[in-house]
């Protein structure tokens, strides 16, 4: 068995489909497609996928992805991205298509980081902080030694400090009128944290509070750890073929 990653995007009215029907829509793409994707065995065979950090609802994405297990030896990536690009809809498009090594890990053991861009809602300008706010708090935020957070989930709740767990945080440079906060954060299944923590933290800085679903949110890629300590992209492991 042969296994590819698959680097996809998710845009538009898609980004409310949750991800178990994500699943679902690429198994019937995939057989739309042609493709050899391998089975398991057993009573209920499946196709062997993994998908790497499911996406929230309401967020839309420019690197996410998924391994998928072929019983082809030699599979040709270009043939595989053309295939599900046209069994697939506008607001997901197929970006890269590699073959893994045998001893890379699958998609969503891999995951240690992710990188976003938020910004807000124009229907809800009027009550969100502008470029000139979010720059102050940014900076503001930069001189802290710690950004201690309350986190609160169905069964626990507890403090966090965020600043541990964030490797870049800076205001997008653009003409924009609106502010667009980029930020590289934790994701792996320990220690991740959501991008509307950093933001809520921020906006508390100086006592705002930002308005229910104001956040646009683009996750725009993820990264596996290497040795080193470097962030290598999921996107970057493997070759094309």
């Amino acid at each position: 068995m042969t296994k590819i990653r698959v680097r996809f995007t998710k845009h538009g009215a898609i980004r409310y489909i949750g991800h178990l029907d994500v699943m679902r829509y690429f198994q019937k793409a995939i057989r739309r497609a042609g493709i050899n994707v391998a089975y398991s065995g057993g009573f209920s065979p499946h196709q062997i996928m993994t998908f790497a950090a499911p996406l929230g609802v309401g967020l839309e994405s420019d690197g996410e992805y998924m391994d998928l297990g072929l019983e082809d030896t030699a599979p040709d990536t270009t043939a595989i991205m053309d295939a599900l690009n046209k069994a697939s809809v506008p607001e997901i498009r197929i970006l890269s298509v590699r073959i893994l090594p045998e001893d890379a890990g699958n998609a969503m053991a891999s995951v240690f980081a992710s990188a976003y861009e938020i910004t807000f809602y124009d229907d809800k300008k009027v009550l969100c902080p502008d470029k000139n706010t979010i720059k102050r708090l940014l900076e503001r935020c930069s001189l802290l030694e710690s950004m201690i957070y309350h986190k609160e989930t169905k069964k626990t709740s507890r403090d966090i400090d965020l600043k541990s767990f964030i490797y870049s945080l800076y205001l997008k440079d653009d003409d924009e009128d609106k502010p667009t906060v980029c930020m590289t954060i934790n994701s792996s299944s320990s220690d991740s944290i959501k991008p509307g923590f950093v933001m809520e933290y921020l906006c508390s800085l100086e006592d705002i509070k930002l308005p229910d679903n104001s956040l646009m949110i683009t996750r725009l890629d993820m990264y596996t750890q290497s040795d080193s300590g470097d962030l290598v992209s999921l996107g970057d492991i493997g070759v094309t073929s």
